[in-house]
C-alpha cells in the first residue's frame, strides 16, 4: 500500500491534469453546471478534506504550472483560492472530514522531513507542524491544507498516513 501511495502522490500533478481537464470539459462542452462541480467538490470535502485544489481542480493546475512547483511561490498558490467557494467549504471541512493525515508516534522518528516537505509548515513553521506535540497544530486539519500528501511521502519510515 506504501509502494501505491507514494506513486499515486508522485504522479499527483498528472492526476490533476486529466482530472481538472474532465471538469472542464464537462463544464465548457457539456453545459455542466457550476452549482453540480460546486457540489462535487463539498461531497469531495466531506470525505477527503481539502483535496478538490491539489487533485481536481483546472485552476489549481493551471497555477502549478505557473508556479513551476518552486517552493519560492508556496504562498503564491493561496491567493487564487480566495474566490473560490468550493475551498473555502472544502477548507473548513478539513477537520471533520473522514480522510486524515494521521501520524503514528510511537513509529515518528522526528526527523522533520514532513515538515520540510509541507508547504503550510515551512510557510509558518512555527505555528504547524505534522510531528510535533508542542503547542503547533497539525498541518494536516488546516484550512490551507490541500492534501497535497508531500508530506506523507516524505515520511521515512511510514508514520505518517492519509486514513480514516
Amino acid at each position: 500500500m506504501k509502494k501505491v501511495s507514494r506513486f499515486l502522490i508522485s504522479k499527483r500533478i498528472f492526476i490533476l491534469f486529466l482530472i481538472g481537464l474532465g471538469i472542464y470539459l464537462l463544464i465548457h462542452f457539456y453545459d455542466v453546471s457550476l452549482w453540480y462541480i460546486l457540489i462535487f467538490g463539498v461531497l469531495t470535502g466531506v470525505i477527503f478534506g481539502k483535496v478538490f485544489c491539489r487533485w481536481m481542480c483546472p485552476v489549481g493546475f493551471m497555477m502549478e504550472l505557473m508556479m513551476g512547483g518552486n517552493k519560492q511561490f508556496a504562498a503564491m498558490y493561496q491567493y487564487h483560492k480566495l474566490g473560490c467557494p468550493i475551498a473555502w467549504i472544502s477548507g473548513w471541512l478539513n477537520k471533520w472530514s473522514l480522510f486524515k493525515i494521521k501520524i503514528d508516534k510511537d513509529t515518528c522518528i522526528k526527523c522533520g522531513k514532513c515538515d520540510k516537505a509541507c508547504y503550510i509548515s515551512s510557510l509558518e513553521p512555527k505555528k504547524y507542524s505534522l510531528y510535533r506535540g508542542d503547542n503547533a497544530t497539525s498541518s494536516g486539519i488546516s484550512y490551507s491544507c490541500s492534501k497535497c500528501l508531500k508530506c506523507v511521502a516524505a515520511c521515512p519510515n511510514g508514520s505518517l498516513k492519509y486514513k480514516i
